[in-house]
């Protein structure tokens, strides 16, 4: 979620196009066809104090620190989510290991700066101390906690307390086979929630077990489902993201003085066909794409957003790794669809990440048999791809480490920090999911 800067349209930027025009615009830009050679990640930290994460560090603070980054000499894009999360957005790499000795070196120099001032970031899916506190003023985020608000209290708890690994992959060939565009779309949803459960790093809210090992999923299940569910199925992904994008509710409409206007019950499409309260423009239209939030999202390449932050220096390399791993290698893309494949028939007709399999993944994670047995062999194959990428020994020792302390024996860094903290989360179907604002059983 980076901010854009605010705009004012003008007469001739207005949008007259007939809706087949614009879904042929979407169609255009969401994939961008060739084949796979870029990668890119970003990563979201929660910033705390050195010697106390759980005293919340004031704002004068936060500001301070903020200014300060943003003097850095990074090649990562450097953004600040509403509650003060620090995103760093890596420079598409041509390599698995451009990208990670890239971004490595960005993150060196954000965490010294930050400790110099006695501050921190650290790698959890949802903030286990704090409850929501929106740093980030800007009509973006006043105009979308307004609208989230109508959903419950979740959507605050997203914006403020959630922080993601996601990892950017080109869409492929046009073509038909493992690496195609079609087959790439429906493998990051099926695969999407084996990489949810197998990274699951988010238990805790306050202090206190929420019933679920990757909260940030859930919460993402009780927020709007107009823009955090996937695209409905079909043949044709160009096609399905065109149709979600003018279906999904317009979250507000900027202007260039005085709060942002926050609609009611007004789809993209709706506001091209009345014009009301103002005309659309393209520049809208791009910007209301900015605002749709569901678990693969096209941009040209694929940004699969469903991976809780990881703990540690180097914590985010390992999904990375194996997402990278499982996409660009024919060899194991192939075993990865083949593997996943059999998960659509459990997962219903509902959308990810509203479905059973995605609400399995977020509340047992691995404890579920099935996504267990499918992260086994996804991570197997990506084993063995990751040589053939060109992978650094430190690289692949790090997947083998993280294969052998969870993926083989059925647990996730969410069962970490639950045995720290002395309890168990509980796996009965039917947890509620949780809405930010109470603890679940």
């Amino acid at each position: 979620m980076t901010a854009v800067p605010e705009h004012k349209a003008t007469e001739q930027e207005t949008i007259t196009e007939a809706e087949a025009e614009l879904e042929a615009h979407l169609r255009g830009i969401c994939f961008k066809n060739g084949p796979p050679r870029l990668i890119g990640v970003e990563l979201e930290w929660l910033v705390h104090d050195l010697n106390d994460p759980a005293t919340p560090v004031a704002p004068a603070r936060l500001d301070a620190a903020a200014t300060a980054l943003r003097g850095l000499p990074l090649r990562s894009a450097l953004t600040f989510e509403p509650g003060g999360q620090v995103e760093l957005s890596s420079r598409p790499a041509d390599s698995l290991t451009a990208c990670i000795e890239s971004t490595a070196a960005d993150l060196a120099l954000v965490r010294g700066l930050l400790a110099g001032s006695g501050l921190g970031i650290t790698g959890h899916g949802h903030n286990p101390w704090h409850p929501p506190r929106r740093f980030l003023t800007d009509h973006r985020y006043t105009a979308m906690e307004r609208y989230l608000d109508r959903f419950g209290p979740a959507g605050r708890s997203m914006m403020c307390r959630t922080a993601s690994v996601q990892v950017c992959v080109d869409a492929g060939h046009a073509e038909p086979g493992p690496l195609g565009t079609g087959r790439r779309w429906h493998l990051a949803h099926l695969l999407g929630a084996v990489l949810c459960a197998a990274f699951a790093n988010s238990p805790l809210s306050e202090g206190a077990p929420t019933g679920y090992r990757s909260t940030r999923q859930a919460l993402w299940a009780a927020m709007d489902p107009g823009r955090t569910l996937a695209p409905p199925g079909g043949p044709d992904p160009r096609a399905s993201w065109a149709g979600y994008v003018l279906d999904a509710p317009v979250m507000c409409i900027r202007s260039e003085d005085g709060p942002w206007q926050v609609p009611e019950g007004l789809t993209f499409r709706d506001w091209v066909r009345t014009g009301l309260p103002r005309r659309p423009t393209r520049e809208d239209l791009d910007y209301h794409i900015t605002t749709l939030f569901p678990p693969v999202r096209p941009r040209g390449h694929l940004e699969l957003r469903m991976i809780d932050a990881q703990a540690g220096d180097a914590g985010w390399i390992v999904p990375l790794a194996v997402t990278v791993a499982l996409f660009d290698d024919p060899q194991a893309a192939e075993t990865a669809y083949r593997t996943v494949k059999p998960l659509a028939e459990t997962a219903g007709q509902r959308p990810a990440p509203r479905n059973p399999l995605w609400r399995r993944a977020a509340r047992d994670a691995l404890t579920d048999p099935e996504l267990h047995a499918a992260a086994v062999q996804c991570f197997a194959a990506a084993q063995e791809a990751l040589p053939r990428l060109g992978a650094s020994p430190a690289v692949t020792d790090a997947v083998a480490a993280f294969t052998d302390r969870y993926v083989a024996r059925g647990r996730c860094p969410a069962d970490d920090l639950l045995d720290h903290a002395g309890t168990e989360v509980r796996t009965a179907s039917g947890a509620p999911a949780p809405t930010g604002k109470e603890h679940q059983p």
